[in-house]
């Protein structure tokens, strides 16, 4: 499970931060917890368009994809501070990221009471028209003198609070469980595959189709190649460099934007017959209707589907498992959906590649072997595990996508979501 922490404090030294932080290292076999600040988030004002702000923009769309969200606030004047107000404010007047959405709420002070009367505000305001978040009834977590709780590490020094906390921790996650099954997915907006309205990043002049795109668009933009360096988030790669790494991947890879232009793929030396998911040089810059456009209609929509899916935040990611010989190959397609800085959705990322071989090495590696999910003498597939009993998940009538959770479309032609190429 993926959560979010609001520390409701914008205080350089804060003790719910500290709290979060605690939540984070000590408890990461339980959940991934990404901690949010509110220390940018400019005040509340009905009169002033904040959509576009970076920070509250981040914010939301953090909230809005996590499975769960902790709030630790402090206790100003027995009520929340008006910083973290001031974010509730914005995330339910024209953003609604915390609708049906299960939240937890700790807090620490200086004082005996564990800000438990900011908590119980806190309460009253996620319950509000607008905001109407999912808040864990009980298991109320309130850290009192603060000060003296926390050693030199940052550990909280009491193993009974620390065991109530695992336990209030323990119960939000079961909660996040049977919330999840009341969550309503985001209706679908239709795709435009044929990349009709330029973004930021579309390079203009050059018409999408033509097979010659990457090198006249390298000649518009007078891109880099070569020995030029290439600054990256955390190191410094020669364009050369990046194009031998990407290469070297025991995977095919593959990005489309957010304006469903297929830019890239990984391994343009390789044949392509040779390759689980066909492409060829010529795809590059493509619109993905074009791509697509061998595909039946109702393949197309099954495309649509896991785009508009990623896109809207329903799903993460969607995984698809390619029909075949499972003995030599299991052909495995994930879709993974990419964020630009502010979290805004930026595009996909495909990854291809035969499972079998890692699955072999890591029974071999551990000596185990692929047994039916329920000890009976129910066949399993040898290359899956998965049991070929009648309690399968069945499949939805208007995409095929199974009810299990990130279960892409299949059937026997399945095609690739970025490129179109059908395995047989």
């Amino acid at each position: 499970m993926k959560f979010v922490g609001i520390v409701g404090s914008n205080a350089e030294q804060s003790y719910n931060r500290m709290l979060l932080q605690f939540i984070q290292s000590h408890f990461k076999q339980k959940f991934e917890l990404e901690l949010l600040e509110i220390t940018e988030i400019p005040m509340f004002n009905q009169d002033v368009d904040a959509s576009d702000n970076f920070n509250l923009r981040f914010v939301y769309n953090k909230v809005s994809r996590a499975d769960g969200v902790i709030i630790a606030t402090p206790e100003h004047n027995h009520t929340i501070p008006v910083a973290l107000k001031s974010l509730l404010e914005w995330l339910s007047f024209d953003l609604h990221p915390f609708e049906g959405k299960p939240v937890m709420i700790v807090g620490a002070s200086y004082y005996d009471q564990g800000s438990s009367r900011a908590q119980l505000q806190l309460r009253q305001i996620l319950d509000a028209p607008g905001v109407n978040a999912y808040v864990l009834p009980g298991n109320e977590f309130l850290l009192g003198k603060a000060k003296e709780a926390f050693d030199a590490a940052g550990n909280i020094t009491n193993a009974g609070t620390v065991k109530f906390l695992e336990l209030c921790l323990d119960n939000f996650v079961k909660y996040v469980g049977v919330v999840s099954t009341l969550k309503k997915p985001k209706p679908l907006e239709p795709e435009d595959l044929y990349v009709t309205k330029p973004i930021a990043t579309t390079i203009e002049g050059i018409d999408p189709d033509d097979p010659d795109w990457v090198e006249k668009a390298a000649a518009v933009t007078n891109a880099v190649s070569g020995n030029t360096y290439v600054k990256l988030d955390h190191g410094i790669l020669t364009v050369d460099q990046i194009d031998m790494f990407l290469k070297s991947m025991p995977f095919e890879l593959t990005y489309a934007d957010d304006n469903n232009q297929f830019l890239y793929y990984n391994n343009a030396h390789q044949d392509p017959n040779s390759m689980l998911a066909k492409r060829v040089p010529e795809q590059s810059g493509n619109r993905l209707g074009t791509v697509h456009s061998s595909l039946p209609p109702q393949r197309m929509k099954n495309v649509e589907w896991v785009i508009a899916s990623l896109r809207s935040g329903n799903e993460e990611y969607v995984r698809t498992m390619i029909p075949g010989d499972h003995t030599k190959l299991i052909n495995t397609h994930n879709y993974q959906a990419m964020y630009y800085p502010n979290g805004n959705y930026g595009g996909i990322n495909e990854i291809v590649f035969n499972f079998k071989p890692w699955l072999d090495w890591y029974l071999q590696q551990t000596g185990q072997r692929l047994v039916s999910a329920n000890s009976s003498a129910v066949p399993t597939d040898a290359a899956t595990g998965a049991s070929t009993n009648s309690s399968a998940p069945e499949a939805d009538a208007s995409t095929g996508a199974s009810a299990s959770h990130h279960s892409a479309p299949v059937s026997d032609t399945t095609a690739d979501a970025d490129t179109g190429a059908s395995s047989h």
